[in-house]
């Protein structure tokens, strides 16, 4: 991969023809959770588009199409999270906040290299014990066992785990625009889809109309060392909020007091009931699993807003409250994460720079996922990619970016930079009561149409957003035994 762009150059034309020779017309498909009939297809890729005529994948998209006779020619493009959402597991979830755009536009979901269909680069991992969730070092070894799993697929061998990384995914999807016969396209990216957005508009800006991101994580932006300094925010807000709502304040006086108590006494011994099994399970509970324990729940404000309850628990050795908490939002179904398409990307785009963009370590969270992340990659095979990647040029069609005030992983400032280097096409809007993903939050839905259906650029940057502005922080969940006292 060091010399991809200069063999890019000798080798582009020809894999630009293989890739559209080797694109088949979408057919008619069922979804299970989409009412209608859509149309599934793929787009057979180089793995290495320096290598065009070596190991070849199949990325796999669906169409949603427009319910109109006289629809319009711009469809709208999903960029899915993660790094390693399947974009496609999540469409059923995801047309309702697309509805109304689906009146007239084809909605499309690609899934990105290594994950759904696209190449996935999936692991058979057993089900984890609450003991193997908090040991570190059985971590590590399980990925071990998962990078010799993918090392073994046709398109894991050698050097090919490194050909997993965001600027291919962004030619892949232009691949798939092109099969789709689409002149330019809308772009709705969502977390790490941001970035993918952000890439593919950076290579392909004469394909774009407009892009709309929510919850911005910029290429500049090393995910795992940002993720300290970002959730010791997103925390603190939550015990300031605590103290100036009266009956949290009342109710927990010393909660502050009870998280430092409780991190000092770490690492301990723990026995509480698996929240999805039910057994009672003994284990070392460590400062990091308590840490990513309560990460979880600041993501969404109404789980957040358990916290206070669950913190105060576990400060009296009552862990089951804060367990149950975090294993809301554990990945599984459509939230599924492919594990080698994530550390393909992490570990290819974000590790390399983590001695350049310092982040001051955070008093609770320190270094972030940084030191997990330094282990983790330090044996897998990483690709490269242009120094062009991290630098973001100016915008040349409306960009408008969402953020939740409460977000420990993309809040606003992340954003912000983004804005000022997109320049005056470019719109941020910061939702201050609200945590990580804002699709689906208020009124966002029908702002996200009317951006996109705008009649021109400025009419789309300048919407009228103060409806988000309303939505307010869920209150402090108090149980009724504490209530009674």
């Amino acid at each position: 991969m060091r010399r991809v762009l200069a063999r890019l150059v000798a080798g582009g034309l020809a894999a630009l023809c293989a890739s559209v020779a080797a694109a088949a017309a979408p057919g008619p498909c069922r979804v299970p959770g989409l009412p209608h009939e859509a149309l599934c297809g793929a787009v057979t890729r180089p793995l290495d588009p320096a290598r065009p005529d070596g190991v070849q994948i199949d990325v796999h998209y669906l169409v949603v199409p427009a319910l109109a006779r006289r629809k319009l020619p711009d469809p709208v493009f999903l960029f899915a999270g993660g790094p390693g959402q399947s974009a496609i597991s999540l469409a059923p979830a995801l047309m309702g906040v697309f509805a109304r755009l689906n009146n007239r536009r084809d909605i499309v979901f690609v899934d990105q290299r290594g994950t759904g269909r696209s190449a996935p680069l999936a692991c058979e991992e057993d089900r984890e014990t609450l003991a193997e969730q908090a040991d570190t070092a059985a971590m590590l070894r399980r990925l071990d066992t998962c990078r010799a799993q993918l090392q073994a697929l046709p398109y894991g061998r050698g050097d090919g785990l490194g050909h997993f990384t965001t600027v291919l995914a962004s030619q892949d999807l232009d691949a798939v625009r092109r099969a789709l016969g689409a002149a330019r396209i809308n772009l709705v990216g969502a977390s790490y889809g941001t970035r993918a957005a952000l890439d593919y508009q950076r290579q392909f800006p004469q394909a774009v109309r407009r892009s709309l991101l929510d919850g911005v994580a910029p290429p500049d932006m090393v995910l795992p060392a940002s993720a300290g300094a970002d959730a010791q925010a997103a925390l603190d807000a939550l015990f300031t909020a605590c103290a100036a709502e009266a009956a949290c304040a009342r109710t927990w006086p010393s909660l502050r007091a009870d998280w430092a108590r409780l991190l000092a006494g770490l690492p301990r011994e723990v026995t509480l009931a698996d929240p999805r099994s039910g057994r009672p399970q003994s284990f070392t509970l460590t400062r990091e699993a308590l840490l990513g324990a309560v990460r979880g729940p600041l993501y969404a404000p109404a789980l957040a807003a358990g916290l206070p309850a669950a913190i105060a628990a576990a400060a009296t050795g009552h862990f089951g409250p804060l367990a149950a908490l975090s294993a809301v939002l554990a990945p599984r179904g459509e939230m599924q994460v492919y594990t080698g398409m994530h550390f393909s990307v992490v570990c290819a785009e974000d590790l390399p720079r983590a001695a350049e963009v310092v982040e001051a370590p955070a008093p609770d969270f320190g270094r972030g996922l940084l030191p997990l992340y330094e282990q983790a990659c330090a044996d897998w095979p990483r690709g490269t990619v242009p120094a062009a990647f991290y630098r973001l040029p100016s915008a040349t069609s409306p960009v408008l970016l969402l953020s939740g005030g409460l977000d420990p992983a993309t809040p606003p400032r992340h954003a912000q930079r983004v804005a000022a280097a997109l320049g005056p096409k470019a719109r941020s809007i910061v939702v201050a009561q609200a945590g990580h993903g804002l699709l689906a939050v208020g009124c966002t839905p029908d702002l996200l149409t009317r951006f996109i259906d705008a009649a021109d650029d400025t009419q789309a940057l300048a919407l009228d957003a103060g409806c988000l502005a309303a939505i307010p922080r869920p209150p402090a969940f108090i149980p009724a035994a504490e209530g009674a006292r």
